[in-house]
């Protein structure tokens, strides 16, 4: 097959369903081989199912794709591995590490258990960590080894992550982490030939669908906005030889729509130019919050 991927051999993480599964069979649909990795859970992040893996790969295969299945845990350090060696034992490279999978266990902050709270933080922060490590540590031995490295690494962030989001307390901070994470992985990792970005795509999935029911609700006709489909061909081409001169980017992408975020920037400053006493902070602090320019609410405030 043909197309910006021939011959990339691509990680999708979480791959077996909503965006995952479009990026995957874009990828292939633009000659990249893919490695379908995906647990087959539930919502919550409960069960293993390979057979979720398989269908897509499957669907890949029936249309003249390479693509092979994996069901390690992308938050464990062995099981992290094990999928960058699918990749390389399978096909022979690794480009690309697109890192989708997740889940959510929404609850109001006052209401959130530590359980809950270690569960997405392992399964966002540290999967996002593990798997791009055992990539970037093959990387780094091809480049030593004096092969050449176009590599790319593509994370999952969230407007969630970028703003917060009502009852999503520890799902935003675990994705502004990886927001920041994106960043210092750009600019550590350019000397080895590897460029890193983060999505916030908005698009219906499982979880978009139940925190977010009437907006993600597919339309009777037309443009389907919300449709995962969208974010695909951002994702395909930040994968592809082509965006090798963009690194270190946020892109917030929904429908039609793609913005590249400003990130935090210095916002109104005084300097007083000596220590400042606590009793006259109180204009101080009005009058640069009253410079300041207003930020984008926190979603469903």
């Amino acid at each position: 097959m043909s197309g910006i991927c021939k011959n990339r051999v691509v990680i999708v993480t979480g791959a077996g369903r909503g965006l995952g599964r479009e990026y995957a069979l874009e990828f292939a649909r633009e000659g990249a081989k893919v490695v379908i990795n995906d647990l087959g859970t539930s919502l919550n992040g409960e069960g293993h199912d390979l057979s979720t893996a398989q269908a897509i790969v499957d669907e890949i295969r029936s249309v003249g794709g390479q693509a092979v299945a994996n069901g390690d845990d992308v938050a464990d350090w062995e099981g992290a591995a094990r999928i960058v060696q699918t990749a390389v034992q399978t096909f022979g490279r690794l480009d690309v590490i697109v890192n989708n999978a997740g889940f959510v266990r929404d609850r109001m902050f006052v209401s959130q258990t530590i359980e809950e709270w270690d569960a997405v933080i392992r399964v966002h922060l540290r999967g996002h960590f593990c798997v791009t490590s055992h990539a970037v540590a093959h990387w780094r031995a091809e480049q030593k080894a004096g092969r050449p490295v176009d590599s790319r690494i593509i994370n999952t962030s969230s407007g969630a992550g970028l703003q917060g989001s009502f009852s999503q307390s520890v799902y935003s901070a675990a994705k502004g982490g990886i927001a920041s994470l994106t960043l210092v992985q750009a600019v550590e990792l350019r000397r080895y030939g590897i460029t890193a970005n983060a999505l916030a795509p908005a698009a219906r999935t499982r979880m978009t669908e139940q925190a977010f029911a009437e907006k993600m609700r597919a339309p009777d006709g037309g443009f389907d906005r919300q449709s995962p489909a969208n974010i695909a061909p951002l994702v395909v081409w930040l994968g592809s030889a082509q965006s090798s001169n963009v690194t270190g980017m946020v892109f917030d992408i929904e429908g039609g729509r793609i913005t590249i975020e400003n990130g935090w920037n210095d916002g109104p400053t005084i300097d007083k130019g000596a220590r400042w006493e606590p009793a006259e902070l109180g204009p101080v602090i009005a009058k640069l919050v009253a410079e300041r320019p207003p930020q984008k609410k926190v979603w469903g405030s």
